[in-house]
């Protein structure tokens, strides 16, 4: 351990810890996190990590110190919980001192592969498993970058300090808290991995609007010809698999900025979702998962380790973590030009959406802003009709800022650039049965070449959007939702039913201009 970096660690209060590792090359920390027993390895090589008690994010334990430089700029409520500075600063006292005589494992990273916007983050863990993951996820210093590193923010990660909310004013014993002002993050009592990562880009979604680049929940890639195109969906929409195109160059898989130079990854790695995983439908993640990589909840048998993706026993929501270039067409370094194509995703269970449609400016910032996909009947206990499902801009969990900054944000960069913006249907119709891949995939092939643009559209009377009559290696019948539906009275009823919940959840969105309002469905 280096005086410098014990004197890091003392000046955030960790002292005397029983040893430090420093950006432990990953064979080492794979060997310490079995040393340790934190997990085991699969017949593939990768490390597997059960999580215990928390399996996803938790966002009722998700607070922001309510200090005096950040009042006035969080968009408070449900998502962005007030916590008082020294509810934190107490909790963060008992985190640090749980961390005396314990190793402490430091990753020194960056987000931004632009390094105009690169922030430096210094990430402490208590477990060698979730350094690894971070180590994957973030983009990994050279030595010579080491030597002078002074990181802009610090998140300190420890699952095994569980918070008592009778005494510390919290709802449970996990708590996910940003300190904005000191630069701080610390996650208690959570092993779930993705809680560092978001983070990360919660931190990033407060300080890249600052300089004027625009965050984004979303996947890119990047065609031979240098056209970008990004893709917004929320969980189940399709965003990791359709982004995933052997033809096109993978920029990366969830977290972006957008300035005037064009798109750049904040991340070195990806997270996939490994629910009934295959290598038929998914080859690119399912090559990934070998030595390096870290996987959650899987279940795996105990003797000849090999996984069982399609069990969700532990939970539907099982994840590896491995860098970018584990997939074999990522774009190194992960920027972009200037994207031509946006597409927001959306799984409509309703049946009703067009499977794509183009969207003038104005609809493109309600559909932004509403974030929409549904659940279907079934796939979760209790859920007997399609529920709908929005999350603001794509990503309300991590956003600190009023929607209509962000929202504003994508018009400007919309307006700069002419990019075309399409929403995709991987959902249902009036058929019953899913939108094939297959027929999605072409969709998207013919908006990013333009071929799209060569068809006749009609305008949908309900929602408004303009729709493509006919797609290559699309059957035509399917292009317009409503041939798909037999009871046409049927049709007409459930489709303005999920226009007036579009409305509903609009209501709440005061900042935006009318303009913008007028473009959502009619009720």
């Amino acid at each position: 351990m280096s005086c410098c970096m014990k004197e890091a660690l003392a000046n955030l209060g960790i002292l005397n810890p029983s040893a430090v590792y420093r950006n432990m090359p990953v064979s080492q920390l794979v060997e310490k996190a079995l040393e340790r027993g934190e997990g085991t390895l699969s017949n593939t090589g990768a490390l597997v990590v059960t999580t215990g008690k928390y399996t996803g994010r938790s966002p009722d334990d998700k607070f922001i110190v309510d200090s005096e430089g950040v009042h006035n700029e969080i968009s408070w409520g449900k998502v962005n919980r007030p916590i008082s500075q020294e509810k934190f600063d107490a909790i963060y006292e008992k985190m640090v001192a749980y961390l005396q005589n314990r190793e402490i494992f430091v990753f020194d990273g960056f987000a931004g592969a632009d390094p105009t916007y690169t922030m430096k983050f210094r990430i402490v863990n208590e477990l060698a498993s979730e350094n690894l993951f971070i180590h994957q996820l973030l983009i990994r210093p050279t030595e010579e970058q080491l030597k002078d590193y002074a990181p802009d923010f610090t998140i300190i990660a420890a699952p095994g300090f569980k918070c008592s909310p009778e005494h510390d004013g919290v709802h449970s014993e996990a708590a996910i808290m940003v300190d904005y002002e000191k630069r701080l993050v610390i996650i208690a009592g959570s092993q779930y991995a993705g809680e560092i990562k978001k983070s990360v880009f919660s931190v990033m979604n407060y300080f890249m609007p600052k300089k004027d680049v625009f965050p984004m929940h979303c996947s890119a890639n990047i065609g031979k010809d240098g056209d970008t195109a990004l893709f917004f969906g929320l969980s189940g929409t399709g965003k990791t698999t359709l982004s995933a195109d052997p033809n096109r160059k993978l920029i990366g898989d969830d977290e972006h900025g957008w300035s005037d130079d064009g798109v750049f990854n904040f991340e070195g790695g990806c997270y996939a979702k490994c629910i009934n995983l295959s290598a038929e439908t998914e080859p690119e993640i399912w090559n990934a998962i070998r030595f390096g990589s870290l996987v959650e909840n899987v279940v795996m048998d105990p003797q000849t380790r090999e996984f069982d993706f399609d069990d969700g026993s532990i939970t539907e929501n099982t994840r590896v973590g491995y860098p970018v270039d584990f997939i074999p067409n990522a774009a190194i370094p992960g920027v972009g030009s200037q994207p031509k194509t946006v597409i927001f995703l959306t799984a409509d269970a309703y049946g009703v959406l067009p499977p794509i449609s183009k969207l003038d400016k104005n609809q493109a910032m309600y559909y932004f802003v509403s974030g929409f996909t549904s659940k279907l009947a079934g796939t979760e206990r209790g859920i007997t009709s399609p529920v709908p499902t929005f999350s603001t801009c794509f990503g309300a969990p991590f956003l600190p800022l009023d929607p209509s900054i962000y929202a504003q944000m994508l018009s400007e960069k919309i307006e700069k650039t002419g990019a075309n913006v399409y929403l995709v249907n991987t959902g249902w119709n009036g058929t019953g049965k899913r939108m094939k891949l297959s027929y999605t995939r072409a969709m998207i092939t013919a908006a990013l070449t333009g071929e799209l643009e060569k068809a006749e559209f009609e305008t949908d009377p309900i929602f408004g959007v303009s729709v493509p009559t006919t797609c290559a290696g699309v059957p035509d019948e399917i292009m317009i939702t409503r041939h798909t539906w037999e009871d046409k009275a049927a049709y007409e009823k459930t489709a303005k039913e999920l226009a007036a919940s579009f409305r509903k959840n609009f209501e709440k969105y005061t900042h935006m201009s009318q303009e913008i309002v007028d473009a959502g469905p009619k009720a």
